[in-house]
């Protein structure tokens, strides 16, 4: 069986579990290894559009208008390890199909490589890879009413419509990019797991998360407050696999902000009361994957 090129190819249903974890939720920073922090901030300042709001002894941390969405923590000589579990990407979302559109018609300019472009039916999305080999997504959501309570069954992949997005442009070819706006979020986190099961009672039963959407043994998206995701995660690349080892270009942990320090601890709580190791405010998903919970 060939593996999908994008990565939330999806034609699956699942049942709509209640969210316990709270709906005001909202993902911070993700932190990343990677092996040349200057040629990094070269690549996430002019090619991706972040401002550095800080970069000071081998750790930067990037994002928009103060807010910051990307943590890079330099090891010199660290290699991309593909065929563990880890990151798949990390995907900021954009307030606008306009975002959406200036961002391609910059990437078309500069020809920046992509991996793909797609059309989820929910959001479209552009695809590609850092220096370091980290997945990143950009993407806007269409408008909420028209994929609230239909994430099951209409969450695909199918072509992006390139014409149609850069025709919100007057003219694409000298379209200005200052970098991405200021409303720009980290949208959700899609992780590579050694098993899908394990994955989903991590997320469902133990922090509470929705299951929105499954495909079988190979993919399973889910959220708080009827987002079509917050996390994926799949095994297309990692099924049975574990952690990359020390020294790899690899993902040091994603966050989770609450809104309060009560309702961290609840969550806290209920991931020791179904089995899982807490140690101070992280936890680690069965294929080893960090999450900081904050607030």
């Amino acid at each position: 069986m060939s593996q999908p090129l994008d990565p939330e190819e999806l034609e699956a249903t699942a049942p709509d579990a209640p969210a316990e974890i709270s709906p005001a939720l909202s993902l911070g920073a993700v932190h990343l290894t990677v092996s040349d922090l200057d040629a990094s901030l070269v690549y996430y300042r002019e090619t991706i559009g972040l401002d550095v709001l800080e970069s000071d002894g081998g750790v930067a941390r990037l994002g928009t208008n103060g807010r910051e969405l990307l943590v890079l923590v330099e090891e010199a000589g660290a290699r991309p390890a593909p065929g563990y579990t880890g990151l798949y990407h990390f995907a900021l979302l954009l307030p606008q199909r306009t975002d959406l559109a200036r961002w391609l018609a910059h990437a078309a300019r500069e020809r920046v490589p992509l991996v793909g472009l797609s059309d989820h039916f929910v959001s479209e999305a552009i695809y590609l890879s850092d220096p370091d080999g980290h997945g990143i997504e950009i993407y806007w959501d269409r408008p909420r009413e028209g994929w609230q309570g239909l994430v099951a069954e209409r969450l695909t992949t199918e072509p992006l419509d390139v014409a149609s997005l850069l025709g919100e442009l007057r003219d694409p070819e000298s379209e200005p990019f200052d970098g991405l706006p200021g409303g720009t979020m980290m949208g959700h986190v899609h992780l590579k797991v050694a098993s899908i099961p394990e994955t989903i009672a991590f997320f469902r039963d133990g922090l509470g998360f929705a299951l929105m959407a499954q495909l079988g043994l190979q993919a399973a998206f889910l959220a708080a407050g009827g987002y079509h995701h917050h996390f994926g995660a799949n095994t297309w690349e990692s099924a049975g696999a574990t952690p990359a080892p020390p020294g790899a270009a690899s993902l040091r942990h994603a966050t989770i902000l609450l809104p309060d320090a009560a309702e961290r601890d609840r969550v806290l709580d209920r991931v020791v009361q179904h089995g899982y190791a807490v140690d101070d405010s992280t936890v680690r998903d069965p294929s080893g994957n960090a999450l900081v919970l904050a607030f």
